[in-house]
């Protein structure tokens, strides 16, 4: 394991540790550990059990199949072809001209472990994909945790990992779906920034960018992140770090490589955004979202629009006490290029707070209020959002028909 030398650098870019760290750059052991992040782990499993029972149950009471409700809504469905068969399916549109929709918009790493795991467990694709799924979460939990304790304590780390699993679309960490993979690459990427192990943030930012579309924005946090490091060794007068830029080179060819590999099966090197283009799916700089927000705001629509555009206010308001709370370099470039993607997209209106999920660094804020707020306090904020999340969760899956 490699760790740089000590660069003198501000608490934006190595985080509050730093002051009280007697070597800046290299985390302690404990911080890591999964012991100290069991709690954390036990508490998110009990709500993720909690929201799935409820789920369960009131879909049981309208006719609808459990299993089938986390394993093969939607994007899962897609997911689970590309296990079975490979890429190659294609569906023209039924209701919108001009629109189609390809595989080759689902990035390949989850479909690649499905496909795997199912050839050695017994208990079928559908299963093995809620496995791998749940595993996800629970390395994303204690990456989480580690930045959490690693950065301001463990009650904070502990208060980070309730507020993400309790937010309104933590449902979809119980679904087979991809939020949870991308999230736990993410996380493990960004703790081993913050302790300036480079080639270990390399790694999982190349497989985050496997994962989903917008895993680039994990890249692009260990790239900005080696340039910083680059910039104050070179003022301070120290060698550059070569594993850092090794790191900066490994990060984005899992993201690069997939949309290579979409442009040559396209016989065009933008392919894959003409792929997404033909869902519907393209960067407008946020003019869909402000349109759809106005015809909500004139007009009328489902309860789960207006939840979608309370969740984007909530996030615009975290991103920004998050740059004002001056969170690590790492965190602040992750969180703002996924805010840019999600909010920039013309995509599916109510699958932006899906796209927000992984941005976990947003709740940093909010997790140190709750962590330094009296214990019943801390308590009925805890059961409120509880509460919300399940009744949330439990509509989601069980109402609404659009796209989660």
């Amino acid at each position: 394991m490699h760790t740089a030398e000590p660069v003198p650098s501000s608490p934006r870019t190595t985080g509050s540790h730093a002051e009280r760290d007697p070597v800046p750059g290299r985390a302690p052991a404990r911080h890591g550990s999964l012991r100290r992040a069991a709690p954390a782990l036990i508490l998110f499993a009990a709500g993720r059990l909690v929201g799935g029972v409820l789920v369960t149950a009131w879909a049981l009471r309208v006719g609808l199949h459990p299993r089938s409700l986390f394993g093969q809504s939607w994007d899962a469905r897609w997911y689970e072809r590309i296990a079975e068969w490979g890429y190659g399916t294609f569906f023209p549109s039924t209701g919108t001209p001009g629109m189609s929709y390809s595989d080759l918009a689902f990035f390949p790493l989850y479909p690649a472990l499905i496909r795997a795991g199912d050839a050695v467990l017994p208990f079928g694709r559908i299963n093995t994909a809620l496995l791998i799924a749940w595993s996800a979460a629970a390395l994303a939990v204690w990456g989480i945790y580690a930045i959490g304790e690693h950065l301001h304590g463990r009650r904070a780390g502990i208060a980070l990992v309730l507020l993400w699993g309790l937010l309104p679309h933590s449902v979809v960490l119980t679904m087979a779906y991809t939020e949870s993979l991308l999230t736990a690459c993410a996380a493990w990427a960004l703790y081993a920034l913050l302790t300036r192990r480079w080639l270990l943030s390399g790694v999982p930012a190349l497989l985050a960018g496997l994962a989903r579309p917008n895993g680039i924005a994990v890249a692009a946090a260990v790239a900005v992140t080696v340039a910083a490091d680059a910039w104050a060794r070179r003022r301070a007068g120290l060698p550059q770090d070569r594993a850092a830029w090794a790191a900066a080179l490994v990060a984005p060819l899992g993201w690069c490589g997939y949309v290579g590999w979409v442009g040559l099966q396209t016989g065009r090197p933008l392919g894959y955004f003409d792929v997404q283009g033909r869902w519907g799916s393209r960067f407008d700089f946020g003019r869909s979202s402000l349109e759809y927000t106005r015809h909500l705001i004139l007009g009328s629509d489902r309860l789960m629009s207006y939840v979608v555009v309370a969740i984007i206010a909530a996030a615009l308001l975290l991103l920004a006490l998050t740059l004002l709370d001056r969170v690590p370099l790492p965190l602040a470039v992750y969180s703002v290029v996924l805010v840019i993607i999600a909010l920039g997209g013309s995509h599916f209106f109510g699958s932006k707070p899906r796209f927000l999920l992984p941005a976990f660094p947003l709740l940093i804020p909010a997790a140190l209020a709750l962590a330094k707020a009296r214990p019943r306090t801390a308590a009925v904020a805890v059961a409120a959002l509880a509460g919300l999340s399940f009744f949330y969760g439990t509509y989601l899956l069980t109402v609404v028909s659009a796209p989660v």
